[in-house]
């Protein structure tokens, strides 16, 4: 029966008639309807005509995660009166409650990508409705595009509503084709927001690490909140860890602590969306309770203000969570689940001040993620590269290129970009291309079963408890009776039918310890680490790895590291889960990365030759080079030149003056005056170091180059204009007592350092490629008296004040009131009289 009023208490309602005409004259829209107005459970029985008399469209509703697609179908079948599995059912990774009646089907977007792949025309399809948009999962954005294309080719009567919790729709509406935006009214309450900062600073957050102190702060503000309000408590927490702990510290609160996430039992997660049956609750939630969950009776919030996206340092091959701050608009989407059903308030554990720094919107998974899922089915779409998806956001050219450099190298795609059949085969797996390698490769190697179990572990990182040994894991999974032993049991049947009859049973034998270890090889061979003592590794890929000093893997020559984060302030990734291996399972898993040659490098300020047997970044073996190719040793010393510099040659005064006196010309007249900063004579070594750079072996070889002769190679020969550089920029200036002085070229301005005497009679200042030079007045005793770049104004004006302070210091030196009139002299007064 058919619950009515319910239906009628729901505010979406009233937008339901304009969603109807928008479908029927475009086939699009965009419907904007905050969380709690029934946008998830009216609008698709509406539009399958369920709730009146009229056509029975089967309409297909995507969610972004599993616990949503479930509560969803759940919460339409009781408006229904029925349960699932009648005509409203869902489809999520590993369960699947359908039925023949079936009319509403909730599915998670991975699902729908799945299906899409199998049957772009979508028979038996009538509406689509992409729920929760607005997060921009990397899923529902595919499939938003895959599904544009399809009405664009084959289906053009195929309906598509982009469902979002938030107003800002413009971007979706214009990738629909300037699709019409329905807006619904949300019925919401005021909710007080109180700032809750911790009383002393906390450290951000970093990788996946929280400060155990501001998990604390957050426990003491849901007690506070308790204290001071009425109703159930919502408590927003990034992920699973940081929900045990908070859990841990909330002991003996007079309330039924909850807790909700992805790995949450089915038990667990119907409980708290049925609401509570007499007592308080405290509900501690990731993000999942947002907008994809209603959570009945909350009257408060309390917001950590924390949250998870996907991060992937691809040079590392490191891909993993990170904890960031929550942007603007998930504060929003979280204060608003205090108000849903009365006034309440939100408690911010950040200060005011703060709020207006965050991101506006989360980052779009498009531009953090690994994108080897994404680039496989784009690829599997005959879109290798994406360039035709109508994306709001187009993938990032360096990620896609490392996607395909690893779907290439586990053979999912050819050289082209093109799917193989392989590829294909992969992508129907449900898992990321690597982990569908590990199964098809270690189901031949080690069995279908045990390779099943292994990928299982890997598709959902095991508990902390479970610890850091894979092998371990697996055995702990085995015998284990909690929700994660469950879920693992449940993937491992389902991947081990996805392998089919046709797969290998038993594979080669061999232990369960290998088994692990070489699936995990096969799922991540940049991760293959050998070590180098004291729980230290280096991995294939170049980055070091560590362990933590109880970790019973410290002793093993080499690692499979399933799971590793690296700090943004470390050196190395911290292993948190790994398998050992040996030598061989690492060649057999990462092949291709092994390499053989000769390498002739610059190590610690010498060239070393060796020939070289590597695994990525790992060498197995080396042995010297007696006759290293002279093409490869000559790049290695000019790699020693660019790291050192060109002091590497041997340098005299002159020729570091020649230099200083080239820069000058170039800097004053430019060309054809060459560039003789490090820069430019490292990118040009073969204008000025030839031949001497060829015939050199090692770094003595270097320190025996003339650099100044060297240098004289770039002169401007062919022009003619070389031959004035003592004219433009001279060495050495003779002034009128007849000395020659040095100009010293390493400033702005040239500088001539003279004494004053030597200059009586020099009206004006002497000019050096038209630049005045700066002129350093010497006292008798060589010690600076004046500096001016305009002789005739000191003479006129300085001069006087420097004789006064002068003269009585050193009576012998001729000091007389107008040097104008005297000859210039080197000389004291005594020996001008005798000469």
């Amino acid at each position: 029966m058919i619950r009515t009023e319910a239906l009628d208490r729901l505010p979406v309602r009233t937008a339901v008639p304009a969603l109807q005409r928008a479908l029927d004259d475009r086939g699009v829209a965009v419907l904007c309807a905050p969380p709690g107005t029934g946008k998830t459970t009216l609008v698709p029985l509406v539009l399958a005509g369920l709730t009146s008399e009229g056509p029975v469209r089967r309409v297909v509703v995507a969610e972004p995660r599993r616990i949503a697609a479930r509560a969803a179908a759940r919460r339409m079948a009781w408006l229904l009166g029925e349960q699932p599995g009648g005509r409203i059912g869902f489809t999520v990774r590993g369960e699947r409650v359908v039925g023949r009646d079936t009319v509403v089907e909730v599915v998670t977007t991975g699902v729908l990508l799945q299906r899409l792949q199998r049957d772009q025309e979508l028979a038996g399809v009538d509406v689509v409705i992409i729920d929760e948009c607005h997060e921009r999962h990397l899923d529902a954005d595919t499939v938003a595009a895959f599904l544009l294309d399809v009405r664009e080719a084959i289906r053009p009567d195929l309906r598509l509503v982009a469902a979002s919790a938030t107003t800002d729709a413009e971007g979706w509406a214009r990738l629909l084709g300037d699709a019409p935006v329905v807006e619904a009214e949300g019925v919401s309450y005021p909710v007080e927001v109180l700032w809750a900062p911790p009383a002393r600073p906390v450290k951000p957050p970093h990788g996946m690490r929280v400060d155990p102190a501001l998990l604390t702060h957050v426990a003491a503000t849901v007690r506070r909140a308790l204290g001071e309000r009425e109703g159930d408590v919502l408590c927003f927490l990034p992920g699973v860890g940081e929900i045990g702990r908070v859990a841990g510290q909330l002991a003996g609160v007079d309330a039924e602590v909850l807790q909700v996430h992805g790995r949450a039992p089915a038990a667990v997660q119907d409980a708290v969306l049925a609401g509570s049956s007499g007592g308080r609750r405290v509900v501690l939630a990731t993000s999942v309770a947002e907008s994809s969950l209603t959570v009945p009776g909350v009257r408060v919030v309390v917001d950590s203000g924390l949250a998870r996206e996907p991060r992937t340092d691809h040079a590392r091959g490191l891909s993993a969570l990170t904890t960031v701050r929550a942007s603007q608009a998930a504060g929003r989407q979280r204060a608003g689940r205090a108000g849903r059903e009365a006034p309440g308030a939100v408690y911010r554990c950040w200060d005011q001040a703060e709020d207006g720094r965050l991101a506006r919107f989360p980052a779009p998974e498009i531009k953090v993620a690994d994108l080897a899922a994404f680039a496989l089915q784009a690829a599997c779409w005959g879109d290798p590269d994406a360039s035709s998806l109508a994306l709001l956001d187009p993938p990032p050219a360096g990620a896609m290129g490392a996607a395909r450099e690893v779907l290439e190298a586990i053979g999912a795609v050819d050289g082209g970009g093109r799917v193989t059949e392989r590829g294909v085969r992969m992508s129907r797996l449900g898992l990321h291309p690597r982990l569908a390698r590990a199964l098809l490769d270690g189901a031949r190697e080690a069995g279908a079963r045990r390779a099943a179990e292994v990928v299982a572990l890997l598709s959902e990182e095991p508990p902390r408890e479970y610890g850091d040994d894979l092998a371990a894991a697996l055995r702990t999974a085995r015998r284990g009776q909690d929700g994660y032993a469950a879920r693992w049991k449940q993937e491992v049947r389902r991947l081990s039918s996805s392998l089919g009859s046709g797969s290998p049973g038993a594979g080669k034998g061999g232990s369960d310890d290998a088994a692990v270890g070489l699936v995990a090889a096969l799922a991540f061979p940049e991760r293959v680490a050998r070590a180098r003592g004291d729980g230290a590794f280096l991995m294939a890929s170049g980055t070091g790895a560590e362990l933590r000093d109880a970790s019973r893997l410290r002793s093993a020559p080499w690692l499979a590291v399933a799971v590793a984060d690296r700090p943004s302030h470390a050196a190395s990734a911290r292993v948190r889960l790994a398998a050992v291996i040996d030598e061989s399972t690492a060649l057999l898993a990462a092949g291709h990365l092994r390499v053989r040659g000769e390498e002739v490098r610059w190590v610690d300020g010498e060239v070393v030759a060796r020939a070289v047997d590597r695994l990525g970044a790992v060498e197995l073996a080396v042995r010297p080079l007696k006759q290293p190719d002279p093409e490869l040793v000559r790049g290695a010393l000019v790699e020693g030149l660019r790291r050192e510099g060109p002091g590497l040659l041997r340098w005299t005064r002159d020729t570091e003056q020649l230099r200083l006196r080239l820069a000058f010309l170039h800097r004053v007249l430019g060309s054809p005056w060459p560039d003789v900063s490090d820069g430019a004579l490292l990118a040009e070594t073969g204008a000025w170091l030839e031949p001497e750079l060829s015939r050199a072996r090692r770094r003595a070889d270097l320190g025996r180059i003339d650099a100044g002769q060297a240098l004289r190679r770039l002169l401007p020969w062919a022009t003619g204009e070389a031959v004035r550089l003592d004219e433009l920029a001279p060495e050495r200036i003779e002034v009128p007592s007849g000395s020659r002085i040095r100009v010293e070229y390493g400033g702005e301005q040239p500088v001539l350092a003279v004494k004053l005497q030597e200059l009586f009679g020099l009206a004006e200042t002497p000019r050096v490629a038209g630049v005045p030079v700066l002129v350093h007045l010497l006292s008798p005793a060589g010690r600076p008296a004046a500096v001016t770049a305009d002789l005739a104004s000191f003479w006129r004006d300085g001069y006087k004040a420097v004789r006064a302070e002068l003269r009585g210091r050193y009576p012998k030196h001729p000091w007389p009131e107008d040097p104008a009139t005297v000859p210039a002299t080197r000389f004291t007064s005594a020996r001008l009289k005798r000469s």
